[in-house]
């Protein structure tokens, strides 16, 4: 079995999992032990792949598994394929959380004031206007295990949330009405947060353009953790300029990383973290368990956690 290096100081416990399996670090492994793996850990390239023709399963390290899918191998030889997304949708949810109450709070504007020791109060011509979460609306694009754990602490601040998801019309009770992605356009007239969970496939590379910004209300609020392409940056930036886009809280962007002169890093009312929302010890210790139970799983032949529709995309 090929191991990421990443997962170097887990392998005491994978090879516990799996007691009679051969573990080898991908910097250490030969072409005869790439012909003659039949499963892998974190490891996804065009080039291994061609190598390792017995390979049967692949452990990918993320949510997002569109590096994955998009190799033709992964689909002529029907391989198995399992991701983390669900261990990591409790601490990404945290992370948009904290995104809107920034924005809705202002609170990016309170620090710059604080580092200059200006204390501003609410009759201040200056001070923004402060907003609650509660009563507001939530549209949750994305309804899977990001977006269920989105869903699940928006609903807790007492917000109303709606949602779109592309497998059906099934959703937690705290989520009040879910939609087909084709409903999108009309939900989003009506949310005050706009959170996008989706993962990138054909159908959601884009889809958040000029046209969708346009169908906004004004003094909306976008925030995106999913994927950085399934929005198009220029239409993005140009509804954030015009301010017909309140604000936006962006943990992807595309591209990634951001380049140097893009004008996000400028705009007011904007936050940008560099793809960091599922990097909390939590999160890690979630990955791993879910890593070394799938790899036990595998070894002894049982169902397995987290596996990908390749067909899909997710």
């Amino acid at each position: 079995m090929l191991v990421n290096p990443e997962l170097h100081e887990l392998l005491p416990q994978l090879q516990q999992a799996a007691p009679h399996a051969k573990l080898i670090e991908m910097s250490a492994a030969s072409a005869r032990e790439l012909a003659g793996a039949d499963a892998a850990l974190g490891v996804c390239s065009a080039e291994v792949l061609s190598k390792a023709k017995q390979l049967q399963w692949i452990q990918w390290l993320a949510a997002g598994v569109e590096r994955c899918v998009q190799q033709p191998l992964v689909r002529e030889r029907h391989m198995l394929l399992t991701n983390l997304q669900r261990t990591m949708g409790p601490s990404m949810a945290e992370h948009v959380l904290g995104m809107m109450l920034v924005l809705s709070r202002h609170l990016d504007y309170f620090l710059k004031q604080q580092q200059q020791a200006h204390w501003v109060k609410d009759d201040d011509a200056q001070a923004p206007q402060l907003a609650d979460l509660e009563g507001r609306t939530v549209l949750v694009v994305g309804l899977g295990g990001i977006g269920t754990e989105v869903a699940r602490r928006a609903h807790a601040f007492g917000m109303r949330v709606i949602a779109t998801r592309a497998s059906g019309r099934t959703g937690p009770d705290f989520v009040s009405y879910v939609g087909l992605p084709d409903e999108l356009p009309k939900l989003a007239k009506d949310a005050d947060f706009i959170v996008n969970c989706t993962p990138l496939t054909p159908q959601t590379t884009g889809v958040f353009n000029k046209e969708f910004f346009a169908t906004l209300k004004p003094g909306a609020y976008f925030i995106s953790v999913g994927r950085g392409r399934s929005t198009v940056t220029a239409d993005l930036i140009a509804a954030l300029a015009s301010g017909g886009l309140a604000g936006a809280g962006l943990d992807v962007v595309d591209p990634e990383p951001l380049p140097p002169d893009s004008p996000l890093w400028h705009l007011p009312n904007v936050i940008i973290t560099p793809h960091v929302s599922a990097d909390t010890p939590f999160a890690e210790e979630q990955r791993n368990a879910v890593v070394v139970e799938n790899l036990r799983r595998y070894a002894a032949g049982e169902p397995m956690l987290s596996v990908v529709d390749v067909e899909r995309g997710y």
